[in-house]
């Protein structure tokens, strides 16, 4: 008798793991938490985690539990493909979430082929047309949007309006740009094309761009040729480690152009480096700050200290939040395709091209996004929308926003895929 207990008991046992199994949503996420973007990729990676933790507190995907599997892939493409195997034949996750440019687009062919849903930190522009690229999304601005945006931002509102540039503008001098980014990188150099057709449509003129490395620690050759050719803007493509050695050389060596940089390249790492050498630097930000006071940015801080206290809160950043907002986009889509009784790519993809003016968590502002996303199956750009920030007295503050689709109708449709 005793025996026959324990054998139903093991058979009990059995069942309730596979049903429990059942009842799990595998979702793969590819992070550099060791790599050249390691300084803003390891905050995301936190908010990843703890977003998908603060899911599964508050009945998960219709209540099923996200499983997630998190690896570090230093930055290296060709373990990212590695990783992505795994994912997809072992772990059999229903959604990727990717890191870098670099390794987003090399696999990009392969996901398509698999109709495998994927959500990228990479907000490049090239990802963002489904004619193409029809499985690959991006949860915020892409990366030529914001550089357009960045850019014009800083042309209405500061080459236009500000004392500083008043002596010049009067002069009938033109403004001129110059790129800084590592030319390698598949990231940094995404958004350099559409940048540069900005400043053509604005009356921008362009100097020679600078090949700044994503670990450079020296950049003063690189400012010096700049401050040579007599550029009043720059763009940082880099990430923020790299941004402030740009920037803290100008600072040094007088050169007095204004600094504009991608969503990776200003955080408060960068204030912390840089110090008043990053004063009124412009980002097109995803997202708000972390110590922001919008919509479910309480749960944010309050699950950073739930799953990660170990890491102090001013440790924290803006990336933590961008974590939170990937992963929520993909909730949405999981929870619509679940809802249809069906996980497979292309009923997670058609779940999010049916978005219409979404906010994470279905809240009005939620995490501060710049408006309301729509994602179709013609255009996977989530908002035209940027976010604009800058620096003043040591602070991140809100600068302006600029719908890009509004203000150029008739360019914006061009854009796509840029």
């Amino acid at each position: 008798m005793s025996k026959l207990i324990i054998v139903f008991g093991l058979a009990l046992t059995l069942v309730c793991s596979v049903a429990f199994a059942a009842e799990e949503i595998s979702v793969g996420s590819i992070n550099d938490l060791t790599g050249a973007t390691s300084d803003v990729g390891k905050d995301a990676a936190l908010g990843v985690r703890e977003c998908v933790t603060y899911i599964n507190d508050n009945g998960g995907i219709n209540g099923k539990k996200i499983k997630l599997h998190l690896f570090d892939y230093g930055y290296r493409v060709p373990e990212a493909i590695t990783i992505y195997k795994r994912f997809r034949d072992q772990d059999k996750i229903k959604l990727l979430l990717q890191w870098g440019t670099g390794d987003t687009e090399a696999l990009s062919p392969t996901v398509n082929k698999d109709k495998m849903v994927t959500i990228s930190d990479s907000m490049s522009g090239h990802l963002c047309d489904p004619a193409k690229t029809p499985y690959n999304f991006v949860y915020s601005t892409d990366y030529s949007t914001g550089a357009r945006g960045c850019l014009t931002g800083w042309y209405e509102n500061v080459w236009k309006k500000s004392d500083k540039w008043k002596a010049a503008r009067e002069a009938g001098k033109k403004p001129k740009l110059v790129c800084f980014y590592m030319f390698a990188s598949p990231y940094a150099s995404a958004p350099i094309k559409a940048i540069k057709d900005q400043a053509k449509l604005l009356g921008i003129e362009i100097a020679r761009d600078q090949d700044v490395s994503l670990t450079a620690l020296d950049a003063k050759s690189q400012v010096l040729a700049a401050k040579e050719e007599g550029a009043n803007v720059v763009w940082h493509g880099n990430t923020a480690m790299s941004v402030a050695t740009a920037i803290k050389d100008s600072y040094a060596l007088k050169f007095d152009a204004d600094n504009i940089t991608n969503l990776w390249g200003l955080d408060k790492n960068l204030v912390r480096m840089a110090g008043k050498a990053a004063e009124n630097t412009l980002v097109p930000a995803p997202c708000a700050f972390l110590e922001d006071n919008f919509p479910y940015m309480d749960k944010v801080r309050e699950y950073c200290k739930k799953v990660n206290p170990g890491v102090p809160m001013d440790k924290r950043d803006i990336h933590t939040v961008q974590g939170w907002l990937k992963v929520s986009l993909g909730a949405a889509g999981l929870k619509i395709a679940d809802k249809k009784g069906n996980l497979d790519g292309p009923t997670l993809k058609a779940a999010l091209e049916s978005l219409r003016d979404w906010y994470p968590f279905d809240t009005k502002d939620a995490l501060g996004v710049p408006g309301p996303y729509t994602i179709t199956d013609k255009d996977h750009r989530p908002t035209p929308v940027v976010s604009l920030y800058t620096i003043k007295d040591g602070k991140i503050i809100p600068f302006a926003k600029i719908n890009m689709k509004e203000q150029f109708p008739e360019q914006w449709p061009k854009w796509l895929g840029w």
